[in-house]
């Protein structure tokens, strides 16, 4: 019996020391770097520093996009003394959502709609206080100093407060799309998202400052303990080429000939061909970065950068620049194939009018927009001069603008009689806006394309960097460039376009309609009517391309996006003092 016991004795003992020897095994070996963490927890600290935004601003200096001292409302579950309940019904109305920051029933009445809001709100936090697990709870950030106010003066044990910023936009939704907005990533952490705050999101962001440092028991620093200190250093500032004056009158006039004609949506941009400088730039529908949560997520992108279109006729004076530059073609040069419907292999092409002019020279078919005339012009380019040209204008690769979310498109790696003869007039070949406003900017500017570039300056403490004009390439020459001019100044001039034109002003332009391809076919009810020129067609001041989607009142580029032109453009030589040429 003693010698049982004995055994049972040393049975325990020996799983006993086992059990000890395995957490022994778990803690030094399988846990060590957990450990190792903790006392380092313990014994150092970290103070981070914010750093600020940098701003944005105008090229007058106003503020587009500045800061606003903000607050993050925390909780300290642990200090709390009244009920969850009695706490979520003291905070909900405070820290409820406005109607600007969210989307809600808009035939339901306001002050219902706000109540309902706050029901929401209330339910979730007692919710989140009654979760045993919750130590501390991130109430709501971005509260503004009447809102801090007014949940202090509730006297809540446990609520507390952190400094932080808010992004402010004064001038509401203008310049949305170039602009963009500021967003938490997947840290928690202020990102830029789309235009300018994606593309400059790391100038601007600036680098928090940190201080790490060894502590004793008593919170005191250990002088000969480990020691880290990283400088704040603000984020830069943009100052930009943006002409709010300018901005303001292409998004009122886009605004108001979408409402003329009927548009889906619309775009305009306005560049200083000499420089590539972006002087203003605009897109409709639009939505204000302050409540970009609002908006569906398809409108944050910049259709002007990443939208691919058919160009139709507005491209025709690429295909002819070519032309003209190879010596293959003059203004004076007769078009012998423009009699009649033009056929190649099972397809034919006719004019946009079915109307055939026999005796067309070159400028004629600029005038008339002559499709069968831009097929005479790229069948004595090629495929492969053609092809080169496209190059040469920027078309299938991406412009450089400084924005985020540009595309390019693709040039075809195989083309056919009918693709080359198709493309010619702006049909199965895709653009972006700021690749015409490009290409169109190289023949305004004696044949030097120039990068589009919309921030002028960054600003910083530790740097001031002023951005140069960029040369692109130069297509064609001075000469060449002179000759499409003047051809492009009688297509406006006798053009379908030519009732809606400032008097006295040579403006040199094209006129654009191209049917929409949808599932594989062209959809005759569906069209993008576009215009892009420049002016004073002898002294360039800017140029410009205006857009519209599926216009109702007429799918016509010479009656609806023509007429947007030539109305901006008025109030351009108005505002820069630009007399009439006669």
């Amino acid at each position: 019996m003693r010698s049982l016991r004995i055994k049972v004795i040393a049975f325990a003992f020996a799983v006993s020391a086992f059990l000890i020897l395995v957490r022994l095994f778990y803690w030094q070996v399988l846990a060590a770097d957990k450990l190792v963490s903790m006392a380092v927890t313990q014994r150092e600290s970290m103070t981070t520093t914010v750093s600020q935004r940098g701003e944005i601003l105008a090229a007058d200096g106003f503020p587009l996009v500045t800061n606003q001292e903000a607050y993050l409302a925390y909780l300290n579950r642990p200090d709390l003394k009244i009920s969850p309940k009695l706490a979520a019904q003291n905070l909900a109305p405070i820290l409820a959502p406005s109607l600007d920051e969210v989307v809600v029933a808009s035939e339901t009445p306001k002050a219902k709609q706000q109540e309902t809001l706050v029901l929401a709100t209330e339910r979730n936090l007692e919710e989140r206080l009654n979760n045993p697990e919750t130590q501390w709870l991130a109430l709501k950030h971005k509260i503004n100093s009447q809102q801090k106010d007014a949940l202090g003066a509730l006297d809540i044990d446990g609520l507390g407060f952190s400094s932080e910023q808010k992004r402010v936009y004064p001038e509401a939704s203008m310049a949305a799309h170039l602009l963009g907005f500021v967003g938490s990533n997947n840290n928690g952490e202020d990102t830029g998202y789309f235009g300018l705050e994606g593309y400059y999101d790391l100038e601007l962001k600036g680098r928090s400052g940190i201080v790490r440092e060894e502590k004793d028991v008593n919170n005191r620093p250990i002088l000969i303990g480990n020691f880290f200190d990283q400088e704040k250093r603000d984020g830069r500032t943009l100052q930009l080429n943006i002409d709010r004056a300018v901005q303001y009158i292409i998004e009122k006039q886009l605004r108001e000939a979408i409402v003329r004609y009927g548009a889906k949506s619309g775009s305009v941009i306005v560049m200083d061909p000499k420089s590539g400088a972006i002087l203003a730039m605009a897109a409709e529908p639009v939505y204000e970065p302050a409540f970009f949560s609002k908006y569906p997520g398809e409108i944050y992108k910049n259709p002007n950068i990443n939208e691919l279109y058919e160009p139709g006729s507005t491209f025709k004076v690429i295909p002819m620049a070519a032309g003209l530059q190879e010596g293959l073609v003059t203004p004076e040069t007769k078009c012998d194939i423009c009699t009649e419907p033009y056929k190649i292999d099972k397809y034919v092409i006719k004019t946009w009018d079915d109307k055939y002019h026999s005796s067309s020279s070159m400028t004629d078919v600029l005038i008339h927009s002559d499709n069968i005339g831009m097929v005479f012009v790229a069948q004595k380019l090629g495929i492969d001069r053609f092809n080169e040209y496209l190059k040469r204008f920027g078309i299938g690769k991406k412009t450089g603008i400084d924005l985020q979310e540009e595309v390019a498109g693709e040039l075809r790696l195989q083309w056919s009689n009918v693709d080359l003869a198709t493309a010619a007039f702006g049909q199965g070949i895709v653009v972006t806006g700021i690749q015409m406003v490009q290409a169109m900017g190289a023949i305004a500017n004696d044949g030097k394309m120039m990068t589009p570039e919309v921030v002028y300056r960054i600003i910083g403490k530790d740097k001031e960097l002023t951005i140069q004009p960029r040369v692109a390439g130069q297509p064609i020459d001075k000469r060449t460039a002179d000759t499409l001019t003047a051809m492009m100044v009688e297509a406006v001039d006798k053009g379908e376009a030519k009732w809606s034109k400032p008097a006295g002003y040579k403006i040199a332009g094209k006129t654009g309609t191209a049917q929409i391809p949808i599932a594989g076919h062209y959809d005759q009810d569906k069209t993008i009517a576009s215009f892009v020129g420049f002016a004073p067609a002898d002294n360039p001041r800017f140029v410009m391309l205006t857009k519209l989607r599926e216009t109702t009142k007429s799918p016509w580029g010479s009656e609806t996006a023509a007429p947007l032109f030539f109305n901006i453009a008025r109030e351009l030589f108005l505002y820069w003092g630009i007399p009439p040429s006669n």
